[in-house]
């Protein structure tokens, strides 16, 4: 046998070892940490757009009414006038005597009470409506009237059964503000998927079951949107209504100023309560995109 033969043999006898595999090492994905870069940037590009049109708006209103025969006082005057208000908002001198923020926490108070009830009563509705066809051709043409009819024409009927000006002003924000959440409720359940209906039949869920588990689920991104709705409407009803019941609210301390002349302090009040409904609408705004998951519009 021949050399080569012999060494072909071995060859074939004991075969070279494979080539090890080659491997590939994938980064693991790791959560990303605080950046303050990052934090700062998504800070600025969400609070310099509206200061730079503050400032423009300011310089307009400076410019327009600086005229001494102009009619509002220009934004250095309520300044000084009204400094005391804008720098210390929480000052308490007596019954009538507070600041600002008090006033607007009394009113809070108001339209937590009345916009809770209008938000629970109102889920409750719109859930009826938009499940039974029969309420639904009894009560939406009852409720389409009623929510058309303007808030303050409200005021004189709950100050007749109530004969108090606390309970009126939330009846007139519960009155005002549940309209649109038994609206956006009956959509949302008319709304709710074929499948998720026929999953409760087959889980045999009894109405309640069915209510809690599937129907306020499915429908809470159109709830939500009718809560932030009525929320707005909940903070314009209150300040109109405490111009004319009075108390110590952020309403009546407007009507108190025009009668006394205080156009500055007005104004003021009115940044407050511009403040305050923008806190009140992300407030329910975060609520509901924690709640669906961020399905909501912001």
């Amino acid at each position: 046998m021949s050399i080569q033969a012999i060494e072909d043999t071995k060859v074939k006898a004991f075969p070279a070892p494979a080539k090890p595999a080659e491997v590939i090492a994938f980064a693991a994905k790791t959560r990303r940490r605080f950046d303050p870069v990052v934090i700062a940037g998504k800070l600025a590009s969400a609070l310099v757009p509206p200061a730079i049109v503050i400032a423009l708006m300011l310089v307009v209103w400076q410019v327009a009414c600086s005229s001494p025969t102009a009619s509002l006082p220009p934004p250095s005057q309520v300044w000084n006038e009204a400094y005391d208000l804008i720098a210390h908002p929480f000052f308490d001198n007596g019954p009538q005597d507070i600041g600002l923020a008090w006033r607007v926490l009394i009113s809070l108070q108001r339209v937590a009470i009345g916009f809770g009830l209008a938000a629970v009563v109102g889920v409750a509705l719109g859930a009826l409506v938009g499940q039974s066809v029969w309420a639904m051709r009894g009560l939406d043409p009852v409720f389409q009237i009623l929510r058309t009819v303007p808030p303050l024409a409200w005021l004189p009927l709950s100050l007749a059964a109530f004969r108090d000006s606390s309970p009126s002003a939330i009846f007139v924000i519960f009155i005002t503000s549940i309209w649109p959440v038994i609206i956006n409720t009956a959509v949302g359940v008319r709304n709710i998927p074929e499948d998720y209906r026929n999953v409760s039949r087959i889980l045999r869920l009894n109405q309640f079951e069915f209510f809690v588990k599937i129907m306020v689920p499915a429908a809470a991104p159109y709830i939500f949107t009718g809560l932030r709705i009525g929320i707005g409407l909940s903070w314009l009803a209150i300040v109109a209504a405490e111009m004319l019941t009075g108390g110590v609210g952020i309403g009546f301390f407007i009507w108190d100023a025009w009668n006394s002349s205080r156009l500055p302090d007005i104004i003021v009040a009115l940044a407050y309560i511009g403040v305050t409904g923008f806190c009140l609408d992300r407030l329910v705004a975060a609520a509901g995109a924690i709640v669906t998951r961020g399905t909501t519009a912001k």
